[in-house]
């Protein structure tokens, strides 16, 4: 049942009275909290038949009656932090809703990689105010720019106080703009972020999305995200390896590891990345997987013995995504990405030797400043040679701040044309045309399709198999049979029986993947902090009674 304020009183400020502190006075001792005047907003160049819709503000939050909406953009880590996010707000008793016009509040985690995806967060800031919603705001754009015209009066959960949502979202939903923004420290030394084993909403229930470190070594020229994430801080060995046993515990069957770059992973503390995974395959469970995030060239270059042995484990994906960004080491040379061409193809070729059958995944930025026709030629002839299965194409953008957004541009059609170009190079080649039809595959299945229409699993080279849908084989390890493909995927059928498949999840699961469906525990906090509050309504309720009878007495 929702209770809003104007179902008590008619006018909010029938509760103050002349005796009541100020809200300066009320709110001294928090330093974190703006109390929010009342003023009357100019927008410009606002065409005139927009209207603001005014928001709510609440005296006090009463549990289970706000609704929240979550949106995230960019990477894994920012996704884990959304997740992170969603399990504090659900403890203390939100709902957690994915229909955004029923919710009271939007939280927005942005991403400061790219021009567009700051757009797209700025105009569904601008959509939130339009509907009447209150809006917190977390993620790179934030942390690395909390001074944006448009972020002004918003309150901010920095990248490294997520742990901290619940108590921006209750002062948010009072009016006040809360920033919390500083970097997170114990004992006086600076850590990677919140607690590992802090609950979760996880988007897939399957999925597990660990951080094992924030920040970077790199000083790359066209990236804002150091703003946001800073040096490098990684998490302990162990407190990694017991998030693991934790979430296979309680029905997790796939983990993926993220950060900035895992290649620096330990490199503060005295470990790194191989040591790392060695402890995290032991404590995998048979039929279960672990996926490698992102890696820079230079810092896997020193560990590829290892890399290889860890990648042929019959426990981890034999897949990486390692960014090369351009075949040009002119180029390579004004991003400062302190490797050269031959490093990375050094790299392609040893790993594709010790690994059959390996997936390697890259990125370009086509048109980075200073690029000219024969680096770009360099650039198609690099993934010409290797032909990656996953390539992703970036168009450059300046961002606002990074010495590359002070560099000479290539012109805009320019870049479009060399765009185009890589994009239908990659579209040329079909890599998945090495499997024939009846080619027998073991996949684990761990998601369902965008359209709904199939199960969709990966095989030892985390190589995208669609099943049909008509049993539940969700975190379920099958044997399959190839059907036929297409250029980013393979169509199979089971060729087990139900009594045959491997159970990698401890947890039975429809379908699961939304978030409103995955409250998991939220739903028992839910119905106690209920009875909590009913409980000690109708306790007061008693109370007063007889402190009446008392003075009629």
């Amino acid at each position: 049942m929702d209770i809003s304020c104007q179902d008590i009183i008619g006018d909010i400020e029938d509760l103050i009275s002349l005796d009541d502190p100020s809200p300066a006075e009320r709110y001294l001792n928090k330093k974190d909290v703006t109390v929010r005047t009342k003023r009357v907003k100019v927008r410009a160049n606002r065409p005139k038949e927009t209207s603001i819709v005014e928001k709510p503000l609440l005296d006090s939050v009463i549990p289970e009656t706000q609704h929240i909406y979550m949106k995230t953009w960019g990477c894994a880590h920012n996704t884990s932090d959304t997740e992170y996010m969603a399990g504090q707000l659900a403890q203390y008793g939100y709902n957690l809703t994915s229909d955004k016009d029923s919710a009271d509040l939007w939280v927005l985690n942005s991403c400061t990689v790219k021009n567009p995806s700051e757009d797209t967060f700025r105009n569904e800031i601008e959509a939130a105010h339009q509907a009447g919603k209150h809006v917190v705001v977390a993620g790179c754009v934030p942390q690395a720019a909390p001074r944006s015209d448009y972020l002004k009066g918003l309150s901010v959960v920095g990248v490294q106080q997520i742990d901290r949502v619940a108590e921006v979202v209750e002062e948010t939903l009072k009016g006040h703009s809360v920033r919390l923004l500083q970097a997170k420290k114990v004992d006086g030394r600076k850590v990677a972020g919140p607690k590992l084993a802090l609950p979760k909403v996880r988007k897939n229930p399957l999925i597990e999305v660990i951080p094992i470190n924030s920040g970077c070594l790199n000083a790359c020229t066209y990236c804002k995200t150091k703003f946001a994430r800073a040096d490098l801080v990684s998490y302990p060995v162990q407190e990694i390896v017991d998030r693991a046993q934790q979430v296979f515990q309680d029905g997790v069957c796939e983990i993926w590891l993220t950060s900035e770059d895992t290649g620096t992973y330990g490199r503060d503390i005295g470990s790194s990345l191989p040591e790392l995974l060695w402890q995290l395959v032991e404590v995998i469970p048979e039929g279960c997987m672990m996926r490698l995030g992102m890696t820079n060239p230079p810092y896997i270059l020193e560990h590829l013995d290892e890399m290889a042995k860890i990648l042929s484990h019959p426990r981890v994906y034999s897949f990486l995504h390692i960014p090369v960004q351009s075949g040009s080491d002119a180029i390579l040379g004004e991003m400062r990405r302190e490797y050269c061409v031959k490093d990375f193809e050094r790299m392609v070729d040893f790993l594709r030797a010790q690994v059959p059958g390996i997936t390697i995944a890259t990125d370009i930025i086509c048109g980075f400043p200073g690029e000219t026709e024969a680096d770009f030629d360099d650039t198609v002839a690099l993934c010409e040679k290797y032909q990656f299965p996953s390539l992703f194409i970036n168009q450059f953008f300046p961002r606002p701040g990074t010495p590359a957004a002070k560099m000479t541009k290539v012109p805009a059609n320019e870049v479009k044309t060399r765009t185009k170009r890589l994009t239908d190079l990659f579209h040329s080649y079909e890599p998945y045309k090495k499997y024939e039809a009846g080619t027998k595959q073991t996949v684990l299945v761990t998601e369902i399709s965008h359209d709904r229409k199939h199960y969709v699993g990966h095989n030892k080279f985390y190589e995208q198999i669609l099943l049909p849908m008509h049993n539940n084989l969700l975190g379920k390890q099958v044997e399959v049979e190839i059907t036929g493909c297409t250029k980013f995927s393979m169509f199979g059928k089971v060729i087990q029986g139900e009594q045959e498949w491997k159970n990698c999840s401890k947890r039975s699961t429809a379908d699961g993947t939304t978030a409103s469906s995955l409250v998991a525990g939220a739903e028992e906090s839910k119905y106690r902090s209920i009875f909590a509050y009913f409980f000690i309504s109708c306790s007061l309720a008693i109370v007063c009674k007889y402190i009446f009878m008392f003075l009629d007495f």
